[in-house]
């Protein structure tokens, strides 16, 4: 019993001076593991919250669509994307403003909104959207170049049609009509048989008359 008093004894004196060396790292290492697991629930915690909050904020922004007032929806707009733009919904807001200033012809701020959802929005759709957005907006100004750089982005096969019809647009407002020719082409053939919109292009390919 004495030598098992002895070897518990020996078993903890090395115990205690493998702490003393070691003690410090251990608790370090700890405490690293506690915060990085409390950071972790932390953020998803505030994750969570900035979107329920926002998602509180964005409603409120709808109401304000429904009035039709530019300062009161632009408000609305500028805390959702202030406040939360980490979330979905701040770059839907922007985008949603910015049809408002273009139809209000406040274009310089629907542009600062749209350029806005290309720089911070989460959503691809959305950024392709507001290329799109955006090259009408510089086809208006007659700035061709920057119009047709908007549109030489990578986008889903979905909006192929919208893009190519667009940019038959601008090429067409620059006077190349062979190169507008062939990008609405490309959109006819892009676009549903059964869309009104492929009707459109038609008109437009009409206009242009036979090629070369």
């Amino acid at each position: 019993m004495a030598a098992l008093d002895l070897q518990e004894q020996e078993q903890l004196e090395g115990l205690k001076a493998w702490w003393k060396d070691n003690g410090n790292w251990v608790l370090g290492v700890v405490l690293f593991a506690v915060i990085a697991v409390g950071g972790w629930r932390g953020w998803h915690y505030y994750q969570a919250k900035q979107a329920n909050e926002a998602a509180t904020f964005y409603e409120q922004f709808n109401e304000q669509l429904a009035t039709n007032d530019a300062k009161r929806i632009n408000d609305a707009a500028t805390v959702v994307m202030d406040k939360y733009a980490g979330t979905i919904y701040a770059a839907r807001a922007a985008l949603a403003a910015a049809q408002v200033n273009e139809q209000s012809k406040a274009i310089p701020q629907a542009k600062t909104q749209l350029q806005w959802v290309l720089d911070h929005a989460a959503e691809a759709t959305l950024k392709d959207v507001a290329h799109l957005r955006m090259a009408s907006i510089l086809l208006d100004e007659k700035n061709y170049a920057d119009a047709l750089k908007q549109l030489d982005v990578t986008h889903p096969a979905a909006f192929d049609g919208l893009y190519a019809d667009l940019k038959g647009d601008v090429l067409s407002a620059q006077g190349k009509k062979d190169e507008a020719r062939l990008a609405y082409q490309q959109a006819f053939d892009k676009m549903d048989a059964r869309s009104t919109y492929r009707q459109l292009i038609q008109m437009k390919l009409d206009d242009l008359g036979a090629g070369k």
